[in-house]
Formats: structure tokens, sequence, C-alpha cells
């Protein structure tokens, strides 16, 4: 599994990356043992927001160091850890460039920087924790899925991207950006997800139906259940879900 050095690296491997230069392809399969996500459009994304600059040949092929391709795993793990916007992140790399150290933020609902080992920078999932994350606006998910506004609307407009109370969008929503983008690329488009949009609001309603009762009970320690029961329904809906489109199609994705 592909790590970054806590160190970092400075741009194109300049330093402390000697070795033969690599294609797109290769780091591609590379990132893939930690983010089977990855595409080679996502690669070429990042490049040309100008958080990696790999060489070119006279060619005009792109060539990759070490260096580049720890600086990916460092940009791929910010954002799945983390969900920061490239402007955060571009701010990170940059000092690391520096030689500076640097601490990676644990962001509040109000964009407030937070202890990421602290008990305000975590929030309960069951059978882990991860750190709370900040809105992101309009500007930085259109970025974080590779698409353009015009997209964005058309989401919006089929219910499946909606903004949340107050203004901007939350972790999930940007995953939710993510995956509608991903699809897109093989042929489905949003009115083809309404079907999918609607099954998870029924699930929702069903988790809603057997955790409400709890939420409404005087007893502290019983509402406090029905959030750590709401979790556990949810992960179980979920694997559930993919359980049955497995056998559906008949294929085994783990």
């Amino acid at each position: 599994m592909l790590r970054t050095p806590t160190g970092g690296v400075p741009k194109n491997g300049t330093a402390g990356s000697a070795g033969r230069l690599v294609s797109i392809g290769t780091v591609l399969t590379t990132l893939r043992d930690e983010f089977p996500e990855v595409t080679i459009s996502k690669i070429r994304f990042l490049e040309a927001e100008g958080l990696v600059e790999p060489v070119r040949t006279p060619s005009g092929y792109r060539k990759f160091s070490t260096g580049d391709v720890e600086r990916l795993g460092r940009i791929l793990r910010l954002q799945r850890d983390h969900y920061l916007p490239l402007k955060v992140i571009r701010e990170q790399l940059d000092a690391l460039d520096r030689g500076e150290q640097i601490r990676i933020p644990g962001p509040t609902a109000h964009g407030e920087s937070v202890d990421p080992a602290g008990p305000a920078a975590l929030y309960g999932e069951v059978g882990r924790e991860r750190p709370t994350v900040a809105r992101v606006d309009r500007a930085e998910l259109i970025a974080a899925a590779e698409v353009d506004e015009v997209q964005l609307v058309e989401w919006e407009s089929y219910g499946l991207i909606s903004e949340v109370p107050g203004g901007g969008f939350d972790a999930e929503t940007v995953t939710v950006a993510r995956l509608i983008a991903d699809l897109g690329r093989f042929g489905l488009e949003p009115r083809h997800l309404r079907a999918m949009k609607a099954a998870a609001d029924r699930e929702a309603g069903l988790v809603e139906q057997v955790v409400s009762p709890l939420r409404r009970h005087r007893n502290p320690q019983t509402r406090a259940h029905a959030e750590a029961t709401m979790k556990e329904l949810a992960g179980l809906s979920v694997r559930l879900h993919e359980a049955l489109v497995q056998t559906a199609l008949g294929v085994r994705l783990h």
C-alpha cells in the first residue's frame, strides 16, 4: 500500500525520488492499491490544477517520478480522509515544499481548525471514528466532482444534490457528486439515477420508523442509543443493498 512520508515530497520529486520515470498508466496501477476509484482523468485533473507537475517527453507523454506518485497519494488521502478542498490541499503542499511542518486541519462547521486528535475533531461512527469535515461551496464541489455548473444544476433539478440548511454542501454530498460523475462516464444520466435516489429515501424512511420512538424518549441514554441504532441500521442497509446488487449481477466486488 502506498504511503507518503510524513515530511512530504517536493514537486516533481526533485529530492529523494531517484529512480526511473513511469507512465500515467503505471501511476494509476500503483495508486489503485490504496485508491481503487482513482482514474486517469482524475490524475490529469490534478495536474491541470497545478497540484502535480510530471515531466513531458519530446513526444508529449507524461512521465512521473517517485516523488510525483507520493505527492498524488498525499493529495488523494487528504481528499478521502479529510475532504479538504483543493485550495487547502494546495496550501498544505506549498508549505511542505518550503520545508515547513504542517498539521492536518479538522474543520468545524464554522470552518475553524481544531486539534485533529481531540474530541472536537471526531464524530461517532459505528466501528470507527472519522474527522469532521467543513462544508464546501459550489465552486469547490464542482472542482471535487470534476464537472461544470450546467451538470450540477441538472443534478439539483433531479433532486440528486442539494445544499444543506445554512448553505453549502457537506461531506456526504461531495461523495454523492463524485459518484454521480463517475456513473455519468458510463452513460448513466441523472434521469437514470432517480430510481437509486428514491430507493435510498425509502431505506432512510424505514430506519427513521425504527429510530423515531427512541428519539422521543425522555431518558437521555435512550435518546443517545437512538443515534447509535440509526448508524448501525444505516450500515446494515448499505451492506444489504450492496449484497443484493452483487447477487442480481452475479459478481463479487470484494
